[in-house]
């Protein structure tokens, strides 16, 4: 038996806490920014990129998991193979929309961080920004037809196989290999290139504006550095946590295309682990959204005077400058 088979149920329990998490913070960013939407009568091309990511987050998230429940009760897969198939396929390109949105987020943040010395590069940036929505609803139209050749180049797993999943896709020859080797480029190795090319922006700029800081006799620029601060640490935290889940998620195709070991359920499990951070950070980096959940958070450790230890002190922060970053 394999690893993964051995501890099918343990993967299934820790999913399942990571499912309500992920559930929890999800909704609660997509409550926030309904909230948002309607005080101001618009989103901001940054509250409707992770209104977005939200909403992909919790559909992938809510699939991932009646999958792994319905092969748990389903164990002789009498429902139609073709309709778990589809349950993966919608899951796989819903994990497409997640990698490319978050990434589009955090190319959002440089461009509104870094000022690029290139003046195409710019323009391009500009045509981008301008049409955040249309973006938006491109993204998932991408991650379903790069998903939908699924269907007929992998082909159903043995059906002798000992830790069978119903409805589980594995590459059995050449075409399903340089189909799973194209995915993987596609929905991993891209969004995690432009996040890292992001990230070295917005460090080099962090790192010339400390130096502007040290050099101003009079600390001009430190209220503004205090503004962006925030948006810096939620974007790099964001990369970070990407990369940590890219390398996990390589692993698990490893296992699929090397040892031909079935690796779905680790695959999920690494997802709902990634998706769950992530919402956190993304919640972190929106100052309203952060002192709600906290003073929420607390309000409900009023209720158990035993758990007041586990309390969170919540800041007043005063507003620091008229510079901040629109997010």
């Amino acid at each position: 038996t394999t690893m993964q088979g051995d501890n099918k149920v343990t993967i299934w329990v820790i999913t399942g806490l990571m499912a309500v998490l992920t559930m929890f913070f999800n909704l609660f960013i997509f409550l926030m920014s309904l909230k948002s939407y309607k005080q101001n009568k618009h989103w901001t091309p940054c509250e409707t990129i992770i209104t977005a990511l939200s909403l992909a987050n919790g559909a992938h998230q809510l699939l991932c998991y009646l999958w792994m429940t319905m092969t748990e009760i389903d164990k002789d897969c009498r429902l139609e193979e073709l309709f778990y198939s589809l349950m993966i396929l919608t899951v796989f390109s819903l994990k497409f929309t997640i990698m490319w949105t978050t990434s589009f987020l955090t190319f959002y943040y440089s461009t509104k961080l870094v000022i690029e010395p290139i003046h195409c590069y710019t323009k391009i940036q500009e045509a981008i920004l301008k049409h955040v929505t249309t973006v938006v609803l491109v993204i998932p139209m991408c991650g379903l037809s790069t998903c939908l050749p699924m269907l007929t180049v992998l082909v159903p797993e043995n059906n002798t196989s000992e830790n069978k999943n119903c409805g589980s896709i594995m590459p059995n020859d050449t075409p399903g290999m340089i189909y799973n080797t194209v995915y993987l480029v596609l929905s991993n190795i891209l969004p995690g290139v432009l996040m890292v090319k992001c990230c070295i922006s917005i460090s080099v700029h962090l790192g010339i504006h400390l130096q502007h800081m040290k050099a101003s006799t009079n600390g001009s620029h430190a209220p503004k550095l205090g503004s962006e601060m925030r948006v810096i640490r939620m974007t790099l935290a964001l990369v970070v946590v990407f990369l940590c889940f890219m390398v996990v998620d390589l692993y698990a195709y490893y296992q699929v295309t090397v040892n031909k070991e079935n690796a779905i359920l680790l695959s999920f499990l690494f997802t709902s682990i990634y998706t769950t951070f992530s919402a956190l950070v993304l919640i972190y980096g929106k100052k309203t959204f952060w002192k709600v959940l906290l003073h929420s958070y607390n309000v409900g450790l009023d209720e158990f005077p035993c758990l007041s230890c586990l309390k969170v002190p919540e800041t007043k922060c005063k507003p620091s400058s008229a510079h901040t970053v629109k997010h």
